[in-house]
């Protein structure tokens, strides 16, 4: 039996020009999870991360303060969704919200309204032609990934995916089998992206039955200050 672990990046640079930052908080979680995870005696024979800056930081700081001794590999199927172009297509967006989205000057709570609305669209499959990547495209390329990350890590081994809140929560859902009815998938999935938190751990085993969904979200190694949701 094999295990991918899912690890959620480390808190990004929200409301700065460049969001694809870890923060200060993203390195110090990114830090904690993987200390935690090497005294458990967690030692990865592969490590995998996404192209997204803040997805690769974390991997970096993941390997900077363990013993392990891998190189990391790339795959950009573990790259998050495009919140911009979901969010920008949203049809009662304003111009003046438009350029505030842009920019990163969205204030918390109308950046949470209005992605928990496009995300809801873009998920219903009803407006696929709006979008540069379908929610079905994404489905097909989170479930590619995690099926080369379970051969990368191999019988009795592990893999340590580095990635983003999206695709893990499309894994969970795929993986409690609710099937693959569009309305169905799209619930599961926003109920599971919802409440992921930063630098926490999902973990998958793969056996002869297949993929099991085994813990989710895993986070008790941090401390409250560090528990985040962005």
């Amino acid at each position: 039996m094999g295990v991918v672990m899912l690890v959620r990046h480390g808190q990004a640079s929200f409301g700065t020009e460049d969001y694809d930052v870890l923060s200060s908080r993203g390195v110090r979680q990114s830090r904690k999870v993987a200390q935690t995870l090497a005294g458990y005696g967690i030692s990865p024979t592969s490590l995998i991360h996404g192209g997204m800056r803040r997805q690769r930081e974390t991997a970096e700081e993941m390997l900077n303060i363990t013993p392990w001794d891998v190189e990391p590999q790339v795959d950009e199927r573990w790259r998050e969704l495009d919140h911009l172009a979901v969010m920008g297509a949203y049809p009662t967006l304003t111009d003046a919200e438009r350029a505030k989205l842009t920019a990163g000057a969205m204030d918390v709570r109308a950046f949470h309204d209005l992605y928990t609305g496009a995300t809801a669209r873009w998920a219903s499959g009803a407006y696929d032609s709006d979008y540069p990547e379908s929610f079905a495209e994404f489905i097909r390329r989170v479930r590619d990934a995690i099926g080369h990350a379970a051969r990368n890590a191999g019988e009795r081994r592990t893999a340590v995916v580095v990635t983003s809140g999206g695709p893990i929560a499309a894994a969970c859902a795929m993986l409690t089998e609710v099937g693959e009815e569009p309305r169905r998938l799209a619930s599961a999935w926003s109920r599971f992206n919802t409440v992921m938190v930063n630098a926490s751990v999902t973990r998958v085993v793969f056996g002869s039955t297949g993929a099991r969904l085994l813990t989710f979200n895993e986070h008790s190694w941090l401390d409250r200050e560090l528990v985040t949701y962005r």
